[in-house]
């Protein structure tokens, strides 16, 4: 809580949630403009305004974040703008629906779905969304969000903490209700901790009934380390029942709405051992789905320096220690599908380069979070820029072109 913190925080201009992100961090440290001279970008203030966020606990930062994006996005929801980022080299389209440009942000950072015009404004090609449970749970007990600034990392034991299904439902419409944003919106469906695994597919369909017409595309999220025996969800005799059931429900809903069913992805785990993947490709296969997200979090802490004083930290490690793994994983996916199932690379992606090595992986879009959180604001129009600048170099005319080419060799 706020009143945790000492007074020289709580009297800053950091915690005026009425301020706009770029209002707060100019507040941090006005920086001096001299006729004749550069004018500080985001890019700059950040980087000015990063050193005292990092002083903050991680999750009272990532709050503050999101109240400042929240004036934001009051704005944008009454006028909505054109996607910052929209380049015919970078556009494709995949399941029906137009991605300005492959870089979307990950699920996690916008749990409660609060910011949905705001992603697209940033220069994000589109953004999940949650992640979402039926019942609205506050998640695991504090702390549970750790940095490794030396290793651009993070390690989260958060649990699904949100509003629930139905809140987020009624707030989301609220938001969409004047137009919505103009790049796709994934959301993301846990189970609820309170739900024990055999009624999994029940608890999965309750937040589907909720949220389906409100979603471009919805992600069954069966891989988070921090939710008890939800990994136990990816073994094939578990995982076949919950995909029949819950595209069961996601036909019934399109049948009764007059609608194609939405586009239903998986979310899977880094740690799952190369012979369990043929598994994975056969179910998502046999029950219509309609791509994969490779891939979310690791509890591995061997991709951590020996005696790493973080290493012990339970939850799922993000960042750039977890790239190589989820790049593999990727190539793997790509490889056993034949190269026709739509893949997210999603995993220590913090830089152009990042991206574009889990697209020649076998990635069709990309996702990132933890990049987010350390490069700031201009995040993503910065990755798409030099996205854009190595497709230009190596000849590639669309990125579409790009997919899988290194998993052919």
């Amino acid at each position: 809580m706020i009143r945790a913190y000492p007074r020289r925080f709580c009297s800053s201009t950091l915690f005026r949630p009425h301020l706009s992100l770029r209002a707060a961090l100019r507040k941090v440290r006005p920086p001096r403009h001299r006729p004749g001279s550069r004018r500080p970008d985001d890019r700059m203030l950040y980087e000015l305004a990063r050193p005292l966020l990092f002083q903050l606990p991680p999750e009272a930062a990532h709050h503050l974040a999101l109240r400042a994006l929240a004036v934001w996005q009051r704005a944008l929801q009454q006028r909505p703008r054109p996607a910052a980022v929209h380049d015919p080299l970078l556009a494709q389209d995949l399941w029906g629906l137009s991605f300005p440009n492959p870089l979307g942000l990950a699920a996690g950072f916008d749990k409660n779905a609060a910011l949905p015009h705001v992603w697209p404004a940033l220069g994000f090609g589109f953004a999940e969304l949650g992640t979402v449970t039926a019942l609205a749970q506050p998640g695991n007990p504090a702390p549970r969000l750790f940095r490794l600034p030396a290793e651009h990392a993070l390690i989260n034991r958060l649990g699904f903490n949100n509003d629930g299904a139905d809140a987020v439902a009624r707030a989301l419409a609220a938001r969409l209700a004047a137009g919505r944003p103009p790049a796709p919106l994934g959301i993301n469906l846990g189970k609820s901790k309170a739900a024990p695994l055999e009624r999994a597919a029940d608890d999965y369909c309750a937040s589907l009934r909720a949220l389906h017409g409100l979603a471009d595309y919805l992600v069954l999220n069966v891989s988070s380390p921090n939710t008890p025996g939800l990994r136990d969800l990816q073994a094939e005799a578990q995982l076949a029942p919950l995909l029949a059931a819950v595209q069961d429900e996601n036909r019934r809903l399109a049948g009764a709405a007059g609608v194609a069913a939405r586009p239903l992805l998986l979310k899977v785990a880094p740690d799952l051992a190369d012979d369990a993947l043929p598994a994975v490709i056969a179910a998502v296969r046999a029950h219509g789905v309609a791509g994969v997200i490779a891939t979310n979090t690791t509890i591995d802490r061997s991709v951590l320096p020996n005696g790493h004083p973080l290493a012990s930290e339970a939850g799922g490690l993000s960042g750039a220690p977890l790239r190589a793994r989820a790049t593999a994983v990727v190539r793997a996916l790509h490889r056993l599908s034949g190269g026709d199932l739509p893949i997210i690379g999603v995993g220590g992606i913090a830089s152009g380069a990042d991206a574009y090595e889990k697209i020649r992986a076998g990635a069709s879009l990309v996702q990132a979070y933890t990049g987010f959180i350390y490069r700031g604001p201009t995040f993503a129009r910065d990755v798409v820029a030099e996205l854009r600048a190595l497709l230009v170099r190596d000849g590639f005319a669309n990125v579409a072109q790009a997919v899988g080419i290194d998993a052919r060799q």
